[in-house]
């Protein structure tokens, strides 16, 4: 097995090591490489700074929210993360290993492994670096905080940020019309704003040249600790929030292979309808 930066191991496996072997990439697709490392860093507890994607965020923009994947798959790869389900029909978010969907009229509940979605970024969360943010003023306050926080521009980076906010303004996607574009989709998004609430933002930021891939900039997902609240991030504002950040050098992305995907136009660039469908947060340095 060879990787950048890694060393060559050669040996010979007993059948029942390559029985399971072939088992795992049968059930996950990935390369036999990057499964042997991922098995191994597992068995000896070391550090993988990967990110496991399905979809790609210039699908979601032309309006492709078919099913991708199930949850079970997403969970095999990662234990924090964010994404949607089929019809683009609320927001998910993955915190320690569990996940939990959005609705677009406020409820949260908890999502079982054989629920599909179209789109999910997800990873196995190890912190490289960790800060106390004292004080949070708004998104570009935050943006400009976790900018910090990261070792490059052409990187990307698993976020999780734990506290007592004093402000979280997040919006829920309502489920779309079949051939709706991401922009018309959201725009009859629900809105929430939560005071004084204890929970989690969890997300990740890509580097400006993957703005195909997905979001350019922070993209966070909030849940509540008492999984009664959650949604995609619009503005926030806290006090003495603690800021993990894990950087991936290493990111797995795999397409779909449904009909809607297949036939797409996915040319053009996707951040101007990307922004737009965000809410129009401020954009993050690189």
């Amino acid at each position: 097995m060879g990787a950048p930066g890694g060393r060559e191991l050669r040996c010979q496996l007993p059948a029942s090591t390559w029985a399971a072997l072939d088992a795992r990439i049968a059930r996950t697709g990935e390369r036999l490489e990057d499964a042997a490392a991922a098995c191994i860093a597992e068995a000896l507890d070391a550090k993988l700074h990967s990110i496991f994607q399905v979809s790609t965020s210039g699908a979601l923009v032309k309006g492709v929210y078919g099913a991708a994947t199930t949850i079970a798959d997403v969970r095999r790869h990662g234990d924090i993360g964010l994404g949607t389900f089929v019809g683009l029909d609320g927001e998910g978010v993955m915190l320690d290993g569990q996940c939990w969907r959005a609705a677009s009229n406020g409820r949260v509940m908890p999502v079982g492994d054989d629920v599909a979605a179209p789109f999910w970024v997800t990873a196995r969360f190890n912190a490289d670096r960790t800060q106390t943010l004292s004080t949070v003023s708004d998104w570009k306050h935050l943006c400009s905080q976790l900018d910090d926080m990261r070792p490059s521009g052409n990187l990307f980076a698993a976020l999780r940020i734990r506290g007592v906010f004093d402000l979280v303004h997040a919006r829920v996607a309502c489920k779309a019309r079949p051939g709706a574009s991401l922009v018309e989709a959201t725009s009859s998004q629900s809105e929430f704003r939560w005071t004084e609430v204890a929970g989690t933002l969890v997300g990740f930021w890509t580097p400006e040249w993957a703005r195909t891939i997905n979001v350019p900039g922070f993209h966070l997902h909030f849940l509540s600790d008492d999984r009664t609240r959650a949604g995609h991030v619009i503005d926030v504002r806290a006090r003495g929030v603690a800021a993990e950040l894990h950087a991936a050098s290493d990111l797995h992305l795999v397409l779909p292979a449904n009909e809607q995907f297949l036939r797409a136009d996915l040319s053009g660039d996707p951040a101007a309808a990307l922004a737009k469908a965000e809410g129009g947060t401020a954009k993050s340095r690189p």
